[in-house]
This record gives C-alpha cells, structure tokens and sequence, in this order.
C-alpha cells in the first residue's frame, strides 16, 4: 500500500519512444528547475523580471554568502547572482535568434508585444512556419538588462514529434515541484499577488 502511495505521487506521463528498442534506464529528472543569471545590478534584474515577466521574488536561504535573488513562476525559477566581474558579462548586440537564449511560451503574444513596447524594449519580432504540419509559431526575442536574450513564443503551436530518439519523454502529472507555500510565514503580514 506504501508503495503504491510512493507511485501515485511521483507518477510521470511516459511517451515511450523505443519502439521495441532495448529499455534505456532514465535518469529521475523531473523538469527545469532554475536558470541562473549572474547581473551588473541584482535589483534592476529583479525589476525586471518581476515587471516585464511577472516572475515572483521568493526567499532565498540565507546560507548563500553572497548577493543574489531568487524568482520563480511558470514553474521554473530564475536565480539572480551579483556579478563580481562586469567584464564577463555578456554585450547587448543584435538580437539573433540564432544565439544563445532562455524562451517562454505565451498565451497572448500580442499582449506581450504591446508590454514591451509600453516599456520601450526593443525586441525582434517573427514568424516560422512548418508547411509540413501547417503550424504558425510566433516568437519575439529581447535582452534583459544585463544582454541575456529572452524569446517568447507560442510554441506549443508546434506539436512535439520525437525524432528517431532513444527513451522517453516524461512529463510530470501529479505534483509540481518546488512546493509552494500558499500560507504566509510568521515574517509576511499578506501574500503578494
């Protein structure tokens, strides 16, 4: 019965994609947890984040000896570090979608298109389209404050078709991973919304 209750709860939609292949032993990942960003200015990355994205400000453990923040929403967590070398920090340039970047999807991309032109922040704007499935994927890319790039994009216009890969894809069904406390601690007079 233990058991069982162990299985229900770290119970994963498996799309097995071995077609009668030898089973692959798959590590226990569950999903992207966090992405780190180290900033010249951990306070406007915070404004940032939290304005333009909407990401939520959350405690982080004071055994981290060094200046930083955590945020999350959307499930995935973005980890703000102080830089102590602005040097090593990327350089706004053009924005390429060819290069390096963190992509969200969204569900009204004319929304965001109209927020971030009300904050005056230059994005590239485009369209691909798959003739083969006949999906339309809209993204528009933009650098943060420090040069890291950002798309948003309505990808799951794009069915997801594995390509000939050994093992599986997981999704995680039954819980959702931090834990959230809904309950403001001893420290909070209300929850922020």
């Amino acid at each position: 019965m233990e058991d069982d209750k162990a299985k229900s709860k770290n119970e994963v939609m498996r799309v097995d994609q071995n077609h009668g292949d030898e089973q692959q032993q798959q590590p226990p990942l569950m999903a992207l947890n966090h992405v780190s960003r180290v900033c010249k200015n951990v306070e406007e990355s915070i404004d940032f984040y939290t304005k333009v994205l909407g990401f939520v400000e959350i405690e982080r453990p004071p055994a981290f000896d060094f200046d930083g923040a955590w945020l999350f929403n959307y499930g995935v967590g973005v980890h703000l570090v102080q830089s102590k070398d602005h040097e090593k920090l990327p350089q706004p340039h053009n924005l390429d979608p060819m290069d390096n970047h963190i992509s969200f999807q969204c569900e009204d991309m004319n929304a965001i298109e109209r927020k971030l032109k009300e904050l005056n922040i230059k994005c590239k704007k485009r369209t691909v389209e798959d003739d083969k499935n006949g999906s339309v994927i809209d993204q528009l890319f933009f650098n943060d404050p420090d040069g890291f790039m950002i798309e948003i994009c309505n990808c799951e216009n794009l069915k997801l078709v594995p390509a000939g890969s050994l093992g599986k894809i997981m999704l995680p069904l039954d819980r959702h991973n931090p834990p959230i406390q809904v309950q403001p601690n001893n420290n909070d007079d209300h929850i922020h919304n």
